[in-house]
């Protein structure tokens, strides 16, 4: 079953523009989610519903005739190569698992299948809406607990195998990024502890991407701590003047 709608202001007018807005798609077997979540959405100016399905045939049928940017999927729904087959379809989409309940061996397959962010039934409007513009703007939404087992399974994962190949060239100003990166923290506190502008340290982010052959930031700091660039000692400054392309 599929749905389309557009976003209405609370005032009953029109919007002016949804060019900005983030394009969410919801597909959960149960009627009751995809009303609370669409409800949550609708209050939020910048983040619009574009479709709604109940099961996995008709996402994958229709995903072509919906572009998004987000799509949240419930657990039940992401089995076998469900994530695999939207990728395949829809590289671009970030998919965020909405799930009752998780345990590792779970949460490790789903990061690494693809989705961006796991997040429990229960969880709370504000951090919903939160979680949308975080996966769109790129980052990974992960908890303490879930980076801890993604961490152990690459870990287990490196182990064994041969040879060592010859790590990408880094600057001082890259490794101090990704050292921040390690950390957990956001860019708005890497550039203010560095100070600089976010901006400055996204542009430093997509270079260290390219070289390092990651794609977010959950993948380098899983790198990183896999060939422990955090412990290589780099102290710098960057200005916001940096010119980093």
């Amino acid at each position: 079953m599929t749905t389309s709608m557009k976003q209405i202001p609370a005032d009953g007018s029109p919007m002016e523009s949804n060019k900005a807005a983030v394009k969410v798609i919801l597909a959960d077997s149960q009627v009751i989610y995809r009303v609370g979540m669409r409800k949550i959405f609708a209050a939020e100016p910048d983040i619009e519903v574009v479709a709604q399905f109940d099961n996995v045939s008709d996402l994958l049928l229709a995903l072509r005739d919906h572009p998004a940017d987000v799509l949240i999927l419930e657990s039940a729904l992401a089995v076998n190569q469900t994530i695999p087959e939207v990728l395949g379809l829809c590289p671009g989409l970030k998919i965020v698992v909405q799930a009752a309940a998780m345990d590792e061996a779970r949460t490790v397959e789903l990061y690494r299948s693809g989705a961006r962010g796991i997040i429990p039934r229960a969880i709370s409007p504000d951090l919903l809406v939160k979680c949308v513009r975080k996966v769109n703007e790129g980052e990974t939404w992960i908890d303490n607990k879930a980076v801890t087992w993604v961490i152990e399974a690459y870990r287990s994962q490196a182990v064994g195998q041969s040879g060592v190949k010859g790590q990408p060239r880094l600057s001082p100003k890259e490794l101090t990024i990704i050292q921040h990166i390690t950390q957990g923290k956001r860019n708005k506190e890497i550039a203010s502890e560095l100070g600089t502008s976010e901006q400055v340290i996204k542009n430093y982010l997509r270079k260290i991407y390219d070289k390092l052959g990651v794609s977010d930031r959950l993948e380098l700091a899983l790198y990183s701590l896999n060939h422990k660039l955090h412990m290589k000692k780099a102290p710098v400054e960057i200005t916001a003047g940096a010119n980093q392309r």
